[in-house]
């Protein structure tokens, strides 16, 4: 059976530098889901035209600016994150191999061997996040996971968490000690 080898990680990206190459509707959905999740990203989106949606999108979010142009490689500089989707395959190619030059993580939108990563699916609820990955092959299954995740966990978890950071802070003891006293009061949670 293949196996899932992605590894997850949680950027903070309102620290990092993105740029989303397209102003089209995969550009729009990009961004979109950037934003859900991280509505303080530092973005960047270049194209040489942007649907009025994304022009929308991006009037709310004072930390994304549109620049109107075409994808010059100077464009890659001070960047920690690429996302190339316009509808000109030999662009995005150029994009994906300047970015691997420049160590560079770049997702090629659509393009899964030109991609370092891929954006799953991603539930929020306050400090909780949940990633799905159905490692590129499934999108419709990563968002049938997401919705069924969102109906399911409670809006109160927070509320949890939270408590328990507060108990974590006043544990005592090394650290085996403390692992061991929030497995013993999370326990419930495995009914």
């Amino acid at each position: 059976m293949e196996r899932n080898e992605l590894y997850p990680i949680f950027l903070k990206v309102h620290q990092l530098s993105v740029l989303i190459v397209g102003g089209g509707n995969v550009g729009l959905e990009k961004l979109t889901f950037l934003l859900k999740s991280s509505p303080n990203a530092n973005v960047e989106v270049v194209a040489p035209k942007f649907l009025p949606e994304l022009v929308e999108l991006v009037s709310k979010h004072p930390s994304v600016i549109l620049t109107e142009a075409k994808f010059k490689k100077k464009m890659l500089k001070k960047r920690h994150l690429v996302i190339a989707c316009t509808d000109d395959l030999k662009v995005n190619k150029r994009i994906y191999d300047l970015s691997r030059k420049r160590y560079l993580i770049c997702n090629i939108a659509d393009t899964p061997d030109l991609c370092d990563y891929y954006l799953g699916g991603i539930v929020t609820k306050g400090n909780v996040k949940i990633a799905i990955s159905t490692n590129g092959k499934s999108p419709t299954t990563a968002k049938r996971l997401r919705e069924f995740f969102e109906e399911v966990i409670p809006e109160d978890i927070n509320k949890m968490v939270e408590n328990l950071n507060e108990y974590r802070k006043t544990l005592k003891g090394n650290f085996e000690e403390k692992v061991q006293k929030m497995n013993e009061i999370t326990q419930a949670l495995k009914k």
